[in-house]
């Protein structure tokens, strides 16, 4: 979130929008391998109560495509709906930071 909002701040005035999106709690196959013994028993149990992949993907598709949110940028969704998110991830200060080190642990810096 910190970043998105970043880049959203950097991005202003060029059109460009950018958002984040929570897909809910999605069936798919991320983390399979990585559950700990108390999970791969649970997973099965909860697995009928979450959302397809298709209803995860939703939002996003909805931002990206509706022109219901067509200029809408640096703003968190879930359920096509918009929400504030934590306090700490609107942070100018520790979003900038994050920023900085992003650009130094990748080798890449944007142009002044």
């Amino acid at each position: 979130m910190l970043f998105t909002y970043e880049l959203a701040r950097r991005l202003e005035g060029t059109g460009v929008t950018v958002n984040c999106v929570h897909p809910g709690v999605v069936r798919s196959n991320f983390g399979r391998d990585d559950l700990e013994p108390v999970m791969r028993l649970l997973t099965p149990l909860v697995r009928p109560f979450m959302r397809s992949p298709e209803r995860g993907a939703d939002t996003s598709v909805w931002l990206a495509s509706s022109p219901e949110v067509e200029g809408v940028t640096g703003r968190y969704f879930t359920r096509r709906q918009e929400k504030r998110s934590s306090r700490r991830s609107y942070d100018t200060q520790l979003a900038g930071r994050l920023w900085r080190v992003s650009e130094e642990l990748t080798g890449l810096r944007q142009p002044a």
